[in-house]
C-alpha cells in the first residue's frame, strides 16, 4: 500500500466494518467486473430496492464505492483510488468468484449483459440505414483505426478519454493497453449502446458517462491521450471542443481528431445534423494551436468520396 495517504485505525474500521457484511461482500465483488446501476444490482441479489439501496449508501460513505447520476440513472463502480481502494484489493482477492453463491451472482449479471448487448443490436437495426449511408461514401474504418493506433503511440498505455464515444468503438480498440479508459457522450441511447458493446467485448474495465465536450467536468492534466473519433462535424465550436481537451490533456500527452476532409455533401448537414462539411487543415491547426497543442502529424486517408484526415497534437511538456 505504499503511496496511500495515512488514515487513522478508525477511518480503517469504518471501511472494514462497511464491507464486512454478506450482501455488501457481494455487491464488492460484482461491481469488481464493471459499473452496475441499483436496478442491475436489485435483479442480481434478488433483494429490495430499499435493502440494496441502504447497502450502497453504506458503502459509498465509506470510500468503497463512486457514484455517478446520469439522468435518471445511477451507476456505482469501485473506488479507484485511495486507501479504500487499496483496502479493497486485499478484501477481494481471496474471494472464490467458483463458490456457489458468487457463481449464481456473476451468472445473473452475465445474462444481464447479454440483454444490454441485445439492446445494443437492436438499436443498431433501428438505425443500421443512417450508419451505413454515411460509411459507404468513405474510407475504410478498419484502415481509419489502424492509422489512430500508429498515430497514438505510447499516449495510448496511459489515460485515455474518448469524446463522443457513440457506440464505444474507440474504447475496444484502446481500452485492452490502457491504463484507464473513460469514454463520454451526450446521447444515453448511444451510451447504452456503448456499455452493451464493451460488455460483450469483456472490456469491464472502461468506462462510459454522460457528459459535455465543452465542459468535461474532469480535472486539469488528467489524461494522455484525447480522442475525437468522426464528432467534431457535429460540433458548434469545434475549437473550443479542442481548448477543453488541451485542458484536461497532461504535458506531454496527444489529441488525435480523425475527421472528414472539405467536402460539398450537403445531405449530410441537412438529413444527418453535421454542423460542418469537413475541415481545412489550416483551420484545424489553427485552433489546436490556439488551444496551447502542437501540431506534430496530419495523415490523409483518402480513395473515397468523402476523404478522412486525422490531425495529431502534442502538449508540450513545458508549457510556454
Amino acid at each position: 500500500m505504499s503511496g496511500i495517504r495515512k488514515v487513522s485505525m478508525e477511518d480503517v474500521l469504518t471501511i472494514l466494518r462497511a464491507a464486512g457484511e454478506a450482501t455488501r461482500l457481494r455487491i464488492l465483488a460484482l461491481l469488481r467486473h464493471g459499473e452496475l446501476t441499483v436496478s442491475e444490482i436489485v435483479q442480481v441479489l434478488d433483494q429490495s430496492q430499499p435493502r440494496v439501496s441502504r447497502h450502497l449508501k453504506l458503502l459509498g460513505e465509506a470510500g468503497l464505492l463512486t457514484r455517478v447520476q446520469e439522468g435518471t440513472l445511477v451507476f456505482y463502480r469501485l473506488s479507484e483510488s485511495g486507501t479504500a481502494a487499496a483496502l479493497l484489493k486485499a478484501m477481494l482477492a481471496p474471494i472464490d468468484e467458483a463458490g456457489a453463491e458468487v457463481a449464481a451472482d456473476f451468472k445473473s449479471l452475465a445474462r444481464i449483459r447479454d440483454e444490454r448487448f441485445a439492446e445494443a443490436q437492436a438499436y443498431f437495426r433501428d438505425n443500421a440505414a443512417r450508419w451505413n449511408e454515411i460509411r459507404s461514401l468513405y474510407v475504410a474504418e478498419a484502415e481509419v483505426e489502424k492509422a489512430l493506433v500508429e498515430m497514438a503511440g505510447e499516449a495510448a498505455t496511459g489515460s485515455i478519454l474518448d469524446i463522443g464515444t457513440g457506440t464505444g468503438r474507440m474504447l475496444e480498440i484502446f481500452a485492452p493497453k490502457a491504463a484507464r479508459a473513460v469514454g463520454i457522450d451526450m446521447s444515453r441511447e448511444m451510451l447504452a449502446v456503448a456499455r452493451g458493446q464493451l460488455a460483450n467485448a469483456g472490456l469491464t474495465d472502461a468506462i462510459v458517462r454522460q457528459g459535455d465536450m465543452y465542459d468535461l467536468q474532469l480535472e486539469d492534466a488528467s489524461r494522455t491521450l484525447v480522442l475525437f473519433h468522426q464528432v467534431l462535424h457535429y460540433a458548434d465550436d469545434p475549437a473550443l471542443a479542442l481548448r477543453e481537451a488541451a485542458r484536461v490533456l497532461a504535458p506531454g500527452g496527444r489529441v488525435l481528431v480523425a475527421d472528414f476532409a472539405p467536402h460539398t455533401e450537403e445531405f449530410l448537414r441537412t438529413e444527418h445534423a453535421h454542423r460542418r462539411l469537413g475541415f481545412a487543415d489550416d483551420d484545424m491547426k489553427a485552433w489546436g494551436v490556439a488551444a496551447g497543442l502542437t501540431p506534430t502529424d496530419i495523415r490523409h486517408l483518402g480513395g473515397a468520396r468523402l476523404g478522412v484526415t486525422i490531425w495529431q497534437f502534442d502538449k508540450p511538456r513545458t508549457e510556454i
